[in-house]
C-alpha cells in the first residue's frame, strides 16, 4: 500500500448548528477537490434510504461550487462507476445501513484501491467518515441493519467518534461517550479513537493528518489517559497507530 497515495477529508457532520448544509465546510471542502482538479463527484448516498432526494440535496450544495454530481445509485453497475470516479463524497446518515450497502454492491475493495493506490479524494462525512476507519464499532448509530462485518474501508488505521460530545453533568446516568469509548479500548487490538466534535474535520494526505475546525478534538489511545490536542493540530502520529 503506497500511503503517499491518501487523500481524505473526513468531517464530523454535514451540519453545524445554525447553518446551511455543509457550510461550515465549503472552503476546506473547495480547496480540498481543487488542489486535485476534480470537476465530477461521485456520491454515495446508502447511509440513507431516499437515496433520490439524498442526491438531490447534495448535487444542489457541490454545483453550487462548480462540480458535477453523479450518485451510484443511480448506475447499472457501481463497480464501474468507483472505477471511473475522480472523486468520492460519501455522505451521513445510519451507518450499519451504509456499510451493508458497500458490501452488498461489492464496491468496499474497489474504493480502497481507488483512494489508497491511485490517490483518488475522498470525502466523508459522519458514518461516511466512520466508513473510512478500520471498523464501525464506535459509531453512535443504531444497527438497524447487520452488514456481513464492521470491518470498514480501513484507509486509516485508527477509528473515529463523529459528533463527538463531553459529559455535561444532568440526572442522566448512562454511560458518557468517553465511558463508551473506553470500554471499547478493553477489547484487545482495539485501535486509537479520535473524538471528533461538530465543525472539525481531518484532513489527511499521505503520511500527514491535520485537524481542521474551529474545535479541539480528544484523542483515545488503548491504555492512555484520553489527550485534547487543538485545531491546527499535525496528527500523523495515528497514522503509524498500527
Amino acid at each position: 500500500m503506497d500511503t503517499q497515495q491518501r487523500r481524505i477529508l473526513l468531517l464530523s457532520t454535514s451540519v453545524v448548528y445554525g447553518s446551511e448544509y455543509l457550510h461550515y465546510a465549503t472552503d476546506d471542502i473547495n480547496k480540498f477537490l481543487k488542489k486535485y482538479n476534480v470537476s465530477r463527484i461521485l456520491f454515495v448516498p446508502y447511509a440513507l434510504n431516499d437515496y433520490n432526494e439524498y442526491a438531490n440535496k447534495v448535487t444542489g450544495a457541490f454545483e453550487k461550487w462548480g462540480y458535477k454530481v453523479n450518485s451510484i445509485h443511480t448506475s447499472e453497475d457501481p463497480v464501474q462507476a468507483v472505477e471511473e470516479a475522480e472523486a468520492f463524497f460519501v455522505g451521513g446518515g445510519n451507518t450499519f445501513q451504509l456499510l451493508k450497502a458497500l458490501y452488498d454492491f461489492k464496491i468496499i475493495d474497489p474504493i480502497k484501491k481507488r483512494v489508497l493506490e491511485e490517490g483518488i479524494p475522498y470525502i466523508g462525512s459522519s458514518a461516511g467518515s466512520n466508513v473510512a476507519t478500520v471498523s464501525i464499532c464506535t459509531t453512535n448509530d443504531m444497527p438497524i441493519v447487520h452488514p456481513p462485518s464492521f470491518t470498514a474501508l480501513g484507509l486509516i488505521p485508527f477509528n473515529i467518534n463523529p459528533h463527538y460530545l463531553d459529559d455535561n453533568p444532568t440526572t442522566h446516568m448512562g454511560e458518557t461517550r468517553e465511558q463508551r469509548i473506553e470500554q471499547y479500548h478493553r477489547i484487545p487490538g482495539a485501535p486509537p479513537v479520535v473524538g471528533l466534535r461538530e465543525g472539525s474535520l481531518l484532513h489527511i494526505e499521505g503520511d500527514k493528518i491535520t485537524l481542521v475546525g474551529k474545535c479541539s478534538a480528544r484523542i483515545f489511545s488503548p491504555g492512555k489517559n484520553p489527550e485534547e490536542y487543538e485545531a491546527g493540530s499535525d496528527l500523523s502520529f495515528l497514522l503509524k497507530a498500527v
